[in-house]
Order: C-alpha cells, then sequence, then structure tokens
C-alpha cells in the first residue's frame, strides 16, 4: 500500500476503514451466539438429542482454536486480503448448508466450516499492527473491540425473535447477509497491509524461533490468557449460580451477562482514549491490578451473606472492564514483538486465549454443577486473576530491562 497513515472509505490504496475492521472482527461472535436461543427448536427440527446439538457450540470452538494457529502464517506468507476474502467466502457457503442440512449431521460439518470467520478476530488485529505502531495500536484495537462487543449483547436476543418469527433458519440467514455485507466492504475498502511478507513458507519458518524466543511475546500471551480465563470461567459458572443458587429467570440471567458486557465495551474505551498516553505494558498492568478487586469484593459479599445476586454479579463488571483493558493491550504487545510475524503472533496468541479459556469454562461449569454457590467460581477467578497479574509484572520487568539494554 502506498501510505499506512491515512484512511480513506473505499479507497484500497490506503488502510481499511475502522468500520471495515469492526465489520471484520464482528461476524465471527455474530454466528458463535445468534443461533443460540434455537438450539431446542434446531434439537426437535433434527430429531436428535440437545446435548448432540450443542456440539454445534462445542466443536465450532474447537475449531477456531485450530484455525487461530493456521490463519495467522497463512496471513503472513499470502496477505491479508485474500486470506479474509477467502475464508469470507468459505463462511458463506457453509451457512447456505447449514440451512440446507437435512440431518444433523450435514449440518455440524458446516457449522464447524463456519468457523473460517474467525479470520476476522485474527486478521483486524494483525491488519491494525500492520497500520500503526504498537501503543496507538493498542489504542486502535480497543475501539475495534468496543464496535465487536456490541454483538454477543444483542445478538441472541435477535435470534430468538427470528427464530419465533420465521424459525431458526432465519438466523443462519442473518449470518448470511453479514457475510455478504462484509464480502463487499473488503473487495471495495480492504488493500493489503501486510508490504514485507516472507518469500516462503521454509523462510517463515525459520524466522518463527524470533517469536517463540520472546518473553514479552510469551508474558503478553499469558496475560491475555489468564485474564479470558477469568471471562469464560465466568460464562461456565455463572448460568448455574444465576439459576440453581439465586433463582434467576433466563431473562434476569441475561440481563445480569450483560452488565458483564457493558463493562469489557467500558474496559476498551478506556484502551481506546489511554494506550497511546500510557503505554502497553501499564495499561496491562492496571488492567490486572483492577481485576483483583473483583473476588475480593465477590468474597467480601460472600463472608456477610449478601443474598441478593448483585452481590455477585456487580463486581463481575470489573471482569468487564478488565478484560477491555488488558485484551487490546496484550494483544498490541503480542504483535509488536516481530511485526512481520503479526498474523503469525496473533493466531497462536488468540489460540493461547481461546483453548485456555474454554478448559477454564468447561473446568467451572464442571465443579459448579455439584457444588452450585458462588464461592467455587470466587476461588477460580481469584486464581486467574493472580496469575494475570503476575504475568503482567513479569511483562513490566522485560519492557524495563529492554529500555535499559537500548
Amino acid at each position: 500500500m502506498n501510505d499506512l497513515s491515512v484512511a480513506r472509505f473505499f479507497d484500497r490504496t490506503t488502510p481499511p476503514h475502522i468500520v471495515t475492521l469492526i465489520l471484520l472482527a464482528s461476524v465471527g461472535p455474530l454466528s458463535m451466539t445468534v443461533f443460540l436461543p434455537s438450539l431446542p427448536n434446531m434439537t426437535a427440527y433434527f430429531e436428535t438429542e440437545y446435548s448432540y446439538m450443542q456440539l454445534s457450540v462445542a466443536a465450532y470452538l474447537f475449531m477456531i482454536g485450530l484455525l487461530h494457529i493456521v490463519i495467522g502464517p497463512l496471513s503472513d506468507r499470502y496477505g491479508r486480503r485474500p486470506v479474509a476474502i477467502l475464508s469470507v467466502m468459505v463462511f458463506m457457503l457453509a451457512t447456505v448448508g447449514c440451512i440446507a442440512a437435512p440431518n444433523v449431521e450435514t449440518f455440524l460439518v458446516f457449522r464447524m466450516l463456519q468457523a473460517a470467520i474467525v479470520t476476522g478476530i485474527v486478521l483486524s488485529r494483525a491488519i491494525v499492527r500492520d497500520m500503526v505502531p504498537q501503543n496507538e495500536a493498542a489504542s486502535m484495537i480497543g475501539y475495534v473491540t468496543m464496535g465487536m462487543a456490541l454483538v454477543p449483547m444483542i445478538a441472541p436476543t435477535i435470534g430468538g425473535a427470528l427464530d419465533l418469527a420465521y424459525g431458526w433458519q432465519a438466523s443462519f440467514g442473518l449470518m448470511l447477509a453479514f457475510g455478504a455485507l462484509l464480502m463487499a466492504f473488503l473487495h471495495f475498502d480492504l488493500g493489503e497491509t501486510a508490504i514485507n511478507r516472507s518469500s516462503s513458507f521454509a523462510q517463515q519458518f525459520r524466522e518463527y524461533p524470533e517469536l517463540f524466543r520472546s518473553r514479552r511475546f510469551w508474558g503478553y500471551a499469558a496475560c491475555a490468557a489468564c485474564a479470558s480465563g477469568n471471562f469464560f470461567a465466568f460464562l461456565g459458572g455463572a448460568p448455574i449460580i444465576g439459576s440453581d443458587y439465586f433463582g434467576l429467570t433466563p431473562t434476569q440471567l441475561g440481563l445480569y451477562f450483560g452488565i458483564t458486557a457493558f463493562g469489557y465495551m467500558v474496559g476498551n474505551f478506556i484502551s481506546g482514549r489511554y494506550s497511546m498516553r500510557i503505554g502497553t505494558h501499564r495499561m496491562v498492568f492496571l488492567g490486572a491490578l483492577l481485576m483483583i478487586s473483583c473476588p475480593t469484593g465477590a468474597l467480601i459479599a460472600e463472608a456477610f451473606e449478601v443474598t441478593h445476586p448483585l452481590g455477585f454479579f456487580g463486581f463481575m463488571i470489573i471482569i468487564g472492564v478488565g478484560n477491555g483493558i488488558i485484551l487490546p493491550n496484550a494483544t498490541a504487545g503480542m504483535l509488536s514483538v516481530r511485526p512481520h510475524l503479526a498474523g503469525t503472533a496473533s493466531g497462536i496468541g488468540g489460540a493461547l486465549t481461546i483453548g485456555g479459556g474454554s478448559g477454564i469454562s468447561a473446568y467451572a461449569g464442571l465443579i459448579l454443577s455439584e457444588q452450585p454457590n458462588p464461592m467455587p467460581l470466587i476461588v477460580i477467578l481469584a486464581i486467574c486473576v493472580t496469575l494475570s497479574l503476575v504475568a503482567a509484572c513479569y511483562v513490566r520487568w522485560v519492557e524495563a530491562e529492554i529500555r535499559i539494554r537500548g
């Protein structure tokens, strides 16, 4: 590209507009959440068991984790634009397959192919890092993620309404429409931002040790994974606590989940507003330090036997804010270790975050199904936030050491 400093809408010779990046990052979360209210009706439609139908979530997450590892290196080798366009094409074809599937087995195959859209999350971050320096990248990723965070807040409500009016296929029709919209934006607005691409995979693989030997990369990755672990633990355990311990209805539980999502948006805004001024490693540390107050406050509320759901869920907004601060900055830090391998770093970092977080979520759900009260989840959160703070301190120490040497 000729100029990576000024973006003009629908001009492929300049960097993509932030609207394009938000849309690129948002279709994945849409496809993950919009159809969830339809799972019971889909179970009846395909005449199968609900546990089998839930594979549409578990298998999808597995494919997302796997593709994180593959997409980054492909985009470093062949460029962001062709990989993004090809992935959206696969997503759209897979969505048509889901709608037309004659049985649950066929549906699950196409559902796993839909995971190709995870490219949007990986590449939106890599594209930002191609465009701007580290601190500015953290700021821009914060704004992109803030826009993306709206999707999981409203998508299940829209999906439920579509299911009620038109059936479960309508949610997949909405995915297809957004896929087509994204394809148009990519065609007209996304030029190639990965200028210094590897000439071959052999050359690329020879450069991987640079990334893997970097203490900064692993420090940022560990901080992001542990911070996300808090959120995934909450997602895995809060539904059980809400329904079995506090007696919340699904509607009430959805509203309390919205508190955490709102906190995530607030944290993203803080990142967008202050990362350039404060710096990524300081923002990561401050976000981790803030999250310590979540399990501490929830533990105090539990000790005083607070029975209102806000005594537990009210503190979870801190998890959202902390993640909104940590993840954009930790991601920018990972992508800045070796900028020419930004796609690879984004993919590996994302795989660690989703893989570790999904495991923590499953563990939280398993533990709380046997003991449905807040205390086990509070303990899990305390462990995750402590590890995240340790990783943030390590990053600060490494960054300070580099400055002294440099």
